[in-house]
């Protein structure tokens, strides 16, 4: 084996090690944020059935359901960009997680001013969501 040869070697077994430590990172990165990916999730499938819920009730004239959607739209918009910038670990995951904190416990908040079941299931995710954000949040 001449001297090429083992430079060659070692350089395949630096970036090898490299890729390799590399791939942990982002493993582990994906690790700490799966339970906010989850509780994004679930968040996001509660507010929809609450959404449509509070529409229906708008929709028979009953005013009441007016802030309740307002807050449950409000969170579905940023909690689905929640679960996206969670699940890729992107940078600005806390900064981001702070605003989806408050946003879900205002949604919370709103939510449990009803008796509905849909809003009480929506006001139980929300407050697991900002629970997870509060553990990350900037």
């Amino acid at each position: 084996m001449n001297r090429r040869q083992v430079l060659s070697g070692v350089g395949f077994l630096a970036a090898a090690a490299t890729t390799v430590e590399q791939g942990r990172s982002q493993s582990s990165a994906g690790a700490v944020n799966k339970a906010l990916v989850s509780s994004a999730s679930d968040c996001v499938g509660k507010g929809e059935v609450c959404l449509s819920h509070c529409l229906e009730l708008l929709a028979t004239g009953d005013k009441s359901m007016s802030a309740c959607a307002k807050s449950t739209n409000e969170m579905l918009a940023v909690c689905g960009a929640l679960l996206s910038i969670a699940a890729q670990g992107a940078p600005s995951l806390s900064k981001l997680a702070g605003i989806a904190f408050d946003i879900c416990r205002r949604c919370e908040t709103e939510c449990r001013k009803h008796a509905h079941a849909p809003c009480t299931d929506c006001a139980v995710a929300c407050a697991a969501c900002a629970a997870e954000c509060k553990k990350i949040a900037a």
